[in-house]
């Protein structure tokens, strides 16, 4: 009978660790608008509907992208779940950059604290200006900063660089820098941000997609990543999704994303 109960309550602490935690996905959809099939959304909704919050970046700027990300919430919420959605202004950056940030995410699970906003104050030394976006779960709060840096030719350095800053520009914001760095977790940039507590979820996991696999090598930089302040947040896991395996061919899965989405489980201490 004692065994029971400690396995009883060794299932039931886990269960409940499991349950006290949230499951953050972010992914670079690569022009998320009216060029997605609707084949292509429910593709997207089946690989994200497990998460609590999803962070994208690449919507397009224009009514495409509004009307994607609008589609995609409602395939979500055909799947058992209420799902709500929030979509950033156009970017400021120059015009063939231009793009839009969203948000989507269980409201049973989280709730989101205020309105969501792009970065004001660095607006002009980063091209497509971070969208932020803060969520509470169990009294607990932390706040997403979905970003898109420029491309690596064009040196996304620096505009990361301006990241040090952001903590002391919002002190009292539990911060986490999700999306596609361009950049790789390795590079001196993000000095200023370990220093400061901050650690990157992922080490040496490569992101991007091919043109083609070689040698069952399909991807090809490591570019996204999630950031967090170690004294705030714990994860227990970990997720690159290489959702281009259900296809059968690297060029049919490129009609989804260039970029594969990532994902985190994590507790807020």
């Amino acid at each position: 009978m004692k065994k029971i109960l400690k396995v009883f309550s060794l299932l039931l602490l886990l269960s409940t660790t499991t349950f006290s935690q949230i499951k953050l996905l972010s992914w670079n959809v690569e022009n998320l608008g009216s060029s997605k099939s609707d084949s292509t959304i429910v593709f997207i909704a089946n690989t994200i509907k497990n998460y609590d919050v999803v962070a994208l970046q690449e919507v397009v700027a224009g009514d495409g992208g509004a009307q994607a990300v609008a589609q995609l919430a409602d395939e979500l919420n055909r799947k058992g779940a209420k799902w709500d959605y929030v979509i950033s202004n156009a970017t400021s950056s120059s015009a063939y950059k231009v793009e839009r940030y969203a948000f989507l995410w269980k409201t049973a699970k989280v709730k989101k604290i205020g309105k969501a906003w792009l970065e004001k104050k660095y607006h002009l030394e980063i091209d497509r200006e971070p969208f932020y976006g803060t969520f509470e779960y169990n009294n607990k709060q932390f706040t997403l900063v979905n970003f898109h840096a420029i491309t690596k030719k064009k040196q996304p350095e620096t505009e990361i660089k301006y990241f040090k800053y952001l903590p002391a520009q919002y002190p009292n914001l539990n911060l986490l820098f999700v999306g596609d760095f361009n950049c790789p977790q390795s590079h001196t940039v993000f000095n200023p941000l370990r220093k400061m507590g901050y650690q990157s979820a992922f080490l040496d996991q490569k992101t991007s997609l091919k043109q083609e696999c070689k040698n069952d090598n399909c991807l090809a930089s490591e570019f996204d990543n999630i950031w967090y302040k170690t004294a705030n947040i714990t994860i227990s896991k970990t997720e690159a999704i290489l959702f281009y395996t259900n296809f059968e061919t690297l060029k049919q899965a490129r009609t989804i994303s260039d970029h594969i989405p990532i994902a985190i489980t994590f507790s807020i201490n």
